[in-house]
């Protein structure tokens, strides 16, 4: 039996999951597939719209906000590493978070990481919160400031 075409490999993958074209080609060649064939498969499935980035990204961004909870920092970061370019990714995370208000966000964070205690209870544990929510994808400034209103209320 034959093996199936670079593209036909390809159309597989994404019925299966959106891709970036990054993603789509380390995949085809690690299924050893002639690079010229995994060129052109790319360039028909970006011609009919099968592989587009732009969407990749958004879908990404929208479960990682709104199912995970995660901040822009985070987001932006990980689309990167699918090989999304930085003004795709930068586009993405714009409209994602387009009217996302941020510091409930960050405080609903807060209240997952406490599992309902009122209140931060030492210093290192307000520091393992400040680094998590850090590692989640918030910037400093607006963890510092969520933090702050925490301690004060």
């Amino acid at each position: 039996m034959d093996r199936p075409s670079a593209y036909l490999d390809a159309l597989h993958l994404l019925a299966r999951r959106d891709l970036s074209v990054r993603q789509t080609r380390g995949r085809l060649l690690d299924r050893d597939h002639d690079p010229e064939q995994v060129e052109a498969a790319i360039a028909h499935l970006l011609e009919t719209g099968a592989l587009d980035d732009a969407r990749v990204a958004r879908e990404y961004a929208t479960t990682a906000l709104k199912v995970k909870g995660r901040g822009r920092l985070r987001i932006q970061q990980e689309l990167r590493a699918k090989g999304i370019a930085r003004e795709v990714a930068t586009e993405a995370v714009g409209d994602v978070f387009g009217d996302v208000d941020e510091r409930a966000l960050i405080a609903r964070a807060i209240q997952k990481k406490l599992r309902g205690k009122p209140r931060v209870a030492s210093r290192p544990e307000m520091a393992r919160l400040y680094q998590s929510l850090l590692r989640q994808g918030f910037t400093p400034a607006a963890v510092r400031a969520a933090l702050e209103k925490l301690v004060n209320s």
